[in-house]
């Protein structure tokens, strides 16, 4: 009964690090390997990584130190709905931008800053619920929507696949 024990959780500690090494290791690989694209305000481009893949959307700009400037990354969806963002594992503060599926801006969220984490009372990371629905959301650098007078209603050429 010892013997068949010590099996079933050596077997359980092998899958366990198994599942650590795809998901850690091995998955990243898929998310850093984005499509590039352009996104453009009348004013200013942005150059863009594009996430499509849910796995690309759920890693999206977390754990990256710092963002050029005229850099971001978009989220592509299927469809028009409500899609809410949040800062889990994002260390800079960025401004998000909901894009409706006629390129016209519907929402947006200025300055959202990186989850705060606190010991006593674990991670507390809320999201951010537009109020409109969008087909594209636009994570740049905070400051720029401010920097450049970005507004709800303006309209943007989205030019994926660079």
């Amino acid at each position: 009964m010892k013997m068949l024990f010590q099996i079933i959780l050596l077997f359980l500690v092998v899958l366990v690090l198994v599942f650590l090494l795809i998901k850690f290791v091995l998955a990243p690989e898929k998310v850093n390997n984005l499509a590039k694209g352009e996104v453009c305000f009348n004013q200013v481009c942005f150059s863009v990584e594009i996430a499509k893949t849910q796995a690309q959307k759920d890693f999206g700009l977390m754990g990256r130190e710092s963002l050029d400037a005229d850099k971001g990354m978009l989220f592509i969806f299927d469809k028009e709905g409500i899609y809410s963002f949040w800062m889990k594992n994002t260390l800079i503060p960025l401004d998000i931008i909901w894009i409706n599926s006629n390129g016209k801006v519907v929402f947006i969220a200025e300055n959202v800053q990186p989850c705060p984490f606190n010991l006593s009372k674990a991670l507390i990371c809320p999201s951010i619920i537009p109020s409109a629905r969008a087909k594209y959301v636009l994570e740049i650098n905070a400051g720029l929507v401010e920097k450049y007078k970005l507004k709800i209603g303006d309209l943007v050429k989205i030019t994926p696949g660079l």
